[in-house]
């Protein structure tokens, strides 16, 4: 993993926008298109509003979602709605190509099911996405790979559905999913995370954040350690 350490959430923010913008110009020009995943998050909410002042190829660009709170549409707890108002805004043309996580279905266990075929259709089979973008919260957990969540263990889904945590149900890609993707790109923010920060730099899989074991990955974080 390579590391850079910047001053603060907002320098973070912007040369997390210019890592994607650069992966996204690499991708296309290898293979004509661009797969990118977003977690939630607020420095991530920055750096997504960044993007749009980047040299991005949007036409041939797609984005998914690492993960979602299974919330209804517009819920202020939803990546959604967050992610709307940071990209959308600015690039109103990326509303088609964003493909949501089906968290409003009433049927999960089918939605996230058809999330995977979504991802298979669009990233191959099995899938590899060009980029994942991912966070870590101060228990270690990464997407929704939460601590004691019996998701940790899923090897048979690319898509799967966590139990509670902080009060929602979620919807997330899995360790099989995440470790496929040619490059990871994780934003972190926040001095109060300094342990869980070196323990991911060290790849502690006793977080579930340390689980994520692609080769091509660089932490942009303000965390001193």
């Amino acid at each position: 993993m390579h590391v850079e350490t910047l001053s603060d959430a907002a320098a973070v923010a912007k040369r997390g926008a210019a890592v994607i913008a650069a992966k996204a110009r690499e991708a296309v020009s290898l293979h004509g298109a661009f797969s990118l995943a977003v977690s939630g998050g607020k420095t991530p909410w920055v750096m997504l509003r960044e993007l749009a002042n980047e040299k991005m190829p949007w036409d041939q660009t797609l984005i998914f979602q690492v993960d979602e709170r299974i919330a209804p549409d517009g819920d202020a707890d939803r990546n959604l709605t967050n992610l709307t108002a940071s990209l959308l805004s600015h690039v109103p043309a990326m509303a088609s190509r964003i493909h949501a996580m089906p968290v409003t279905v009433a049927d999960s266990q089918a939605a996230a099911a058809d999330y995977a075929r979504t991802l298979s259709t669009h990233c191959g089979s099995p899938p590899v996405l060009d980029l994942v973008h991912l966070g870590m919260g101060p228990d270690g957990h990464t997407a929704s790979l939460v601590p004691g969540d019996t998701v940790l263990d899923v090897t048979d889904a690319d898509v799967a559905l966590t139990g509670e945590y902080q009060n929602r149900r979620r919807m997330t890609l899995t360790y099989p999913m995440l470790n496929r993707a040619r490059s990871v790109l994780w934003i972190v923010a926040g001095q109060e995370k300094a342990e869980r920060v070196r323990q991911l730099m060290n790849a502690d899989r006793a977080i579930p954040a340390g689980r994520v074991t692609v080769k091509d990955s660089l932490l942009i974080t303000d965390v001193k350690v």
